[in-house]
């Protein structure tokens, strides 16, 4: 497969290259920016536009990255890592609608491989897209939906629909703005020791494509035991959440097959497709 790259640092290049052939059909085109706006902004102009396939958007610092519900994703240059990839799940040979529903929770369980590959750290995730070590967030997930413009558009159909993910990983010690001081940690810090920005990078996305290759073929209960192995908060934690009839509390009850997340709510059972979350 013939590959584009754009501004890549020195270490960067040399790791793709260690894992040229690897990357289970993502990284066609790869760009790197010392400073950004969005990695998924860009990422999305590539996807409207069409034929991007796999491409990767990567960032040293974000001016204006953004996480789940429009919230700020604090992105300080160095010290974290900011990667945008073009997916298509809508072309799943096996039940397209649902691969798309599991996206996320396939990104989530991806990047805790990727991070314990690269560090050795245990990463949990709580629904949807948060990756936690030790109960303090250490990386997010934000999914956002492609449209194409007039030209790529034409002709189209709803199987070329593509997806950017998007993800932040907290590397080095950072400033925390104060809302976030007591819930946020990094990889170094938890290491207790540098961190090689360079192999995080790389070794998460080759876990996205490994299990973005499961999403493809169908292999959906591999990815959800996988996620719920990783997520025990979803049995058993209280929570508070925003139903269209305002606040509701619950207790989790896991996961159902589309990736909804279950609570127990004076003995029955509800769905939670989307919405806010408070983690009690």
């Amino acid at each position: 497969m013939s590959s584009s790259r754009s501004n890549l640092p020195a270490d960067f290049a040399e790791a793709f290259d260690r894992v040229r052939g690897r990357l289970d059909g993502i990284g066609s085109t790869i760009l790197f920016f010392p400073t950004i706006g969005s990695t998924n902004d860009v990422a999305l102009k590539l996807a409207a536009q069409g034929h991007h396939h796999g491409a990767i958007v990567i960032a040293d610092e974000q001016t204006a990255g953004r996480g789940r519900r429009g919230r700020t994703w604090f992105s300080p240059p160095g010290s974290g890592l900011y990667v945008s990839i073009v997916l298509s799940p809508a072309r799943a040979r096996v039940d397209p609608g649902r691969a798309t529903a599991l996206l996320t929770l396939t990104a989530g369980v991806a990047l805790a491989e990727g991070v314990e590959a690269a560090t050795g750290l245990r990463v949990d995730i709580k629904w949807p897209n948060d990756l936690y070590v030790v109960r303090r967030k250490v990386a997010g997930v934000l999914a956002e939906a492609a449209p194409r413009d007039a030209d790529a558009a034409a002709g189209a159909s709803q199987a070329d629909s593509d997806v950017v993910l998007g993800y932040g990983i907290n590397v080095g010690p950072m400033a925390y703005p104060r809302e976030l001081a007591d819930r946020a940690t990094s990889i170094e810090t938890e290491l207790g020791r540098p961190a090689d920005r360079a192999a995080l990078c790389v070794e998460t996305i080759r876990a996205v494509g490994r299990r973005y290759t499961d999403l493809l073929a169908g292999r959906f209960d591999a990815i959800l035991d996988a996620w719920r192995e990783r997520a025990p908060a979803s049995r058993g934690a209280r929570i508070i959440w925003q139903s269209p009839a305002g606040p509701r509390s619950g207790v989790t009850a896991g996961v159902d097959d589309q990736g909804a997340l279950l609570v127990e709510v004076d003995g029955f059972i509800e769905r939670i497709v989307g919405g806010e979350v408070t983690w009690l």
